[in-house]
């Protein structure tokens, strides 16, 4: 007997709806991550000429779930102090890959830690002695912790 493809046609379009349905709900918690703290899309932190950040390397201030334990979402325009008020190795004056051409680029704009950035604006003397945040590249995933965890933690008090 011969396959009715008729049947055939309608079980590969349930196929095909059934993984579309789960490629749509397996993206629903990384797509709700991607919102600025301005309440848009997150915006690109790095621009043209720029080393290209972010912890997935794309340029934006976002992770792929809970694999970033340094919750780099902040994005700020990058100061050569950062490194040393926040304590950590010298990286803020190294050059990595650029951002949509070959070579190496300066740091410009740079996904920092949410963590670090607290202490940065708590150590530098407030938000008027800190570099420039980029607002619409920062992601509201640090502003929501900056939230949660402001009761117990005066550094992010300052942040909020």
């Amino acid at each position: 007997a011969r396959p009715n493809l008729g049947t055939q046609a309608a079980k590969m379009m349930a196929t095909l709806r059934l993984a579309v349905a789960c490629a749509a709900l397996l993206a629903a918690p990384t797509l709700a991550t991607k919102t600025s703290i301005m309440g848009g899309p997150l915006q690109l932190c790095s621009k043209p000429g720029m080393a290209l950040t972010g912890f997935t390397r794309d340029g934006h201030c976002q992770d792929q779930g809970d694999d970033d334990a340094g919750s780099h979402h902040i994005c700020i325009q990058m100061k050569e102090d950062f490194c040393t008020v926040t304590g950590q190795p010298n990286w803020c004056t190294s050059k990595m890959p650029c951002m949509g051409q070959t070579g190496t680029c300066p740091i410009g704009n740079w996904c920092v830690c949410q963590w670090a950035f607290a202490r940065y604006i708590q150590m530098a003397g407030g938000c008027d002695s800190i570099v420039d945040l980029q607002c619409d590249a920062t992601n509201m995933a640090a502003l929501k912790a900056y939230e949660a965890h402001a009761a117990e933690e005066p550094s992010l008090q300052t942040a909020l």
